[in-house]
């Protein structure tokens, strides 16, 4: 499946991907044509043909975290590409365990490559005119960030907020304190209008999770 967003700088496609069904995100400059990709989960070989079909050319690939959903594709995307792959230093352990996390859900997994890049707090990550601010948020794993498009009012929460609901914490790394703390102190407060994508399931804004989403409603 293939979505398609136009905004006033970037064109997206989103495609779900791999087992678990990952939103994998694709943008590009609309004018140079340099893209990014956001957690290439799986299907490797089919986002390689969309890529090229596309005519874009990724220079960076971002991991919102290290769990093996979103990785998948890793090493298929790096070997075509050659992108700066992107991940926070406290998911390494999580990204090099990742045949062992697939393996706890009956799945395989590829051995990955290794970051090119670390992800830091307020880090800026330009490509083209595509600017997004890294936002460190942890709770689902130790090293999930969250992604800002700030001229775009779009945001990528990864497995951090999901529309009615909030990621899990129950595995390895995970913390429901830090993760709904990362939220209030780093999502809420950049404003309702901002639209929210997801690393599973739908889209939403900040304000509909405000006033909806049991766990963080009133904040």
């Amino acid at each position: 499946m293939e979505d398609v967003y136009v905004f006033s700088t970037m064109e997206m496609k989103v495609c779900v991907v791999g087992p678990l069904e990952v939103n994998c995100y694709i943008l590009w400059d609309r004018e140079g044509r340099e893209a990014v990709i956001i957690d290439p989960g799986g299907d490797g070989d089919t986002l390689v043909e969309l890529v090229r079909r596309l005519d874009i050319r990724p220079t960076h690939l971002i991991n919102t975290h290290g769990h093996f959903d979103h990785v998948g594709a890793n090493h298929i995307i790096a070997r075509a590409f050659s992108p700066e792959l992107v991940l926070h230093r406290e998911d390494l352990e999580l990204l090099k365990n990742a045949r062992l996390q697939a393996d706890y859900f009956g799945l395989t997994a590829s051995a990955q490559p290794e970051p090119t890049l670390f992800a830091e707090d307020g880090m800026i990550l330009t490509t083209g005119k595509i600017t997004l601010k890294v936002l460190h948020t942890p709770g689902h794993t130790p090293g999930s960030i969250s992604l800002y498009a700030e001229k775009e009012g779009v945001l990528f929460s990864g497995d951090t907020l999901f529309r009615g609901s909030v990621g899990r914490t129950d595995l390895p790394g995970g913390s429901y304190d830090t993760l709904i703390s990362s939220i209030q102190e780093k999502l809420i407060p950049l404003g309702d209008g901002v639209q929210v994508f997801c690393g599973h399931g739908p889209s939403t804004t900040i304000g509909e999770e405000k006033l909806s989403n049991p766990f963080i409603a009133g904040v």
